[in-house]
């Protein structure tokens, strides 16, 4: 990228989704006199979802990026990033349903698309740096840029951005991470932004109707094929109409008679099964990861022997939990948590944090590769990280 101007000035490219967030992100680089390109990604167009309110990345949503660019007076470029997009997320959105896991679009999309072929892209403008709207903070730590959580709890995205790498980080600014919503909201109305009231994109955005088994028939067809609903214990107990149907921790819609509530425990591609068992048997105590990223001061291989203690995340939607992690001599990782977790499910990201705090540093992370139950892990817990049995 080229180099720091004598008054501070850069360039900067804005990752513009035509959405409220990254739009102030525009503004506000604008404001501190820097020389912004907006850059909108058409990722998909399947139709009714180009215009379906809370969408991102297709029709209207481009509509609106070039007025908010056209406001500002700034360049916008619209970049086709629909086949990209197609084979980097969608397709492995489906892949991975089929196979029994639940995956996290929004991971692959920031990891491959937005910081892999858009900063390359901003690479070749010649920006020094890439903005976006996401709610994740960037500090300068002594070892270079570190990632914390979002100062607003609510929006705090930094459980989907877990895969950034050092590299991408010397590239990469998050201006809203220091902000809660409602700034963002007043900063865009200040800003006289014609998409000041646009309503937050929602849910998976390749996903018109919401019903994501659609897309997964259509890119995969007979991947909904019938099988066994099976109790842990080996007894069959009634039939499925495709395993990605279901979800771990599920218990409505099993049509499984009978006084004990059970619920979906695990899903087996190979077989065709779902397998399901009661409550005691969701609650995980170990997770084998792959794909692990870590953002650390110290490599990962030189954590002690009894583990790094850490703070784990499984959803992004509830407070990291006190783990220990271990470094495996292939690459891998293994995660103990203190307290366990229901339901945790094969393809879901686990990411680590420095301590429990609201602003607590990003340590990276991983994909959740293999569980262990509490019962399992309790029964011998000398092996609970070497026979990881689902």
């Amino acid at each position: 990228m080229s180099g720091l101007a004598a008054d501070g000035r850069r360039r900067v490219v804005v990752a513009m989704s035509g959405g409220v967030d990254s739009s102030v992100v525009a503004a506000l680089m604008r404001q501190a006199g820097h020389e912004v390109i907006g850059i909108t990604l058409q990722l998909y167009d399947h139709g009714a979802a180009t215009g379906r309110k809370g969408s991102c990345c297709a029709g209207q949503d481009i509509h609106d990026a070039r007025r908010v660019a056209d406001a500002l007076g700034i360049p916008h470029y619209v970049l086709n990033y629909e086949s990209r997009f197609s084979a980097a997320v969608i397709d492995s959105f489906a892949e991975s349903y089929v196979a029994g896991e639940t995956p996290i679009p929004c991971v692959t999309c920031n990891q491959q698309i937005k910081f892999r072929d858009l900063l390359d892209t901003a690479k070749e403008l010649g920006a020094d740096v890439l903005a976006t709207g996401h709610y994740i903070q960037r500090r300068e730590g002594p070892g270079g840029p570190q990632l914390a959580r979002a100062v607003d709890a609510d929006r705090d995205q930094s459980y989907f951005l877990f895969a950034t790498t050092r590299e991408q980080l010397r590239y990469l600014w998050f201006p809203l991470g220091g902000m809660p919503k409602a700034e963002v909201r007043a900063h865009a109305r200040a800003f006289a932004l014609p998409v000041a009231e646009k309503a937050d994109s929602q849910d998976i955005c390749f996903v018109p109707t919401g019903r994501y088994t659609g897309v997964i028939e259509r890119l995969k067809p007979g991947a909904l094929k019938p099988g066994d609903i099976v109790h842990v214990d080996g007894r069959r107990l009634g039939r499925h109409d495709g395993i990605v149907n279901y979800t771990i921790g599920q218990r409505k819609g099993l049509r499984i008679p009978g006084p004990e509530p059970l619920y979906v425990v695990r899903l087996d591609a190979e077989r065709n099964e779902v397998v399901v068992g009661p409550r005691d048997c969701l609650r995980t105590q170990v997770l084998l990861l792959r794909n692990t990223n870590w953002l650390g001061d110290e490599p990962l291989a030189r954590a002690p022997g009894d583990g790094l203690r850490i703070f784990a995340r499984i959803r992004s939607s509830q407070a990291p939990q006190p783990a220990t992690l271990f470094a495996e001599a292939d690459g891998t990782a293994t995660v103990m948590l203190e307290d366990g977790e229901d339901g945790v499910a094969v393809g879901q990201a686990c990411v680590f944090y420095a301590n429990g705090d609201h602003d607590a540093r990003l340590l990276g992370g991983g994909f959740i590769a293999r569980t262990i139950a509490r019962q399992v892990a309790a029964k011998a817990p000398e092996q609970s990280r070497t026979a990881l049995d689902s």
